[in-house]
């Protein structure tokens, strides 16, 4: 299982890297696309920090908390070997989002981000939604479905 789960975060950073491809070399990258009017639209931005632009510059600092996280995930998938499709489902778009743009670190020093919505200011891109939703569903796992929350309930009652 896995080798699965590293598969299938390959694959969501592979995803990843073809929309960027196709951001970089066919939007317009100094009007946004409006798709749904007043709502969703696509613009390019290289973005240098984290979430929010926050910490512009600090490259080397993203990549290295991506790379222990990572590698802290797969540790403890093969480690734990936990069968959760939850946990499963949340480790794919963590590692896969965080690999996706781990490379636009690496290679470009930026990451390019794209997807624009009305009511969410920062531009953002599908590795950043694959790492926001796999992490709060890591935390609901750990919350409510995990060894951990049993045991302590266990205790306590």
């Amino acid at each position: 299982m896995p080798y699965i789960v590293l598969g299938l975060a390959v694959l969501v950073a592979v995803i990843d890297q073809v929309l960027k491809y196709l951001v970089v070399n066919f939007l317009d990258k100094t009007n946004p696309t409006e798709i749904i009017p007043n709502l969703f639209s696509l613009t390019y931005v290289e973005n240098k920090g984290a979430a929010f632009g926050m910490l512009a510059d600090a490259r080397w600092i993203f990549i290295t908390f991506t790379i222990i996280i990572t590698a802290f995930l797969i540790y403890i998938l093969f480690k734990k070997r936990i069968s959760n499709k939850l946990f499963l489902t949340s480790v794919v778009l963590i590692i896969g989002g965080g690999i996706g743009n781990l490379i636009d670190r690496i290679f470009l020093g930026y990451v390019v981000d794209y997807l624009s919505i009305s009511f969410f200011p920062p531009v953002c891109n599908f590795a950043d939604y694959c790492i926001t939703i796999g992490a709060v569903l890591l935390v609901i796992y750990i919350l409510f479905m995990s060894d951990f929350t049993k045991k302590e309930k266990s205790i306590n009652e």
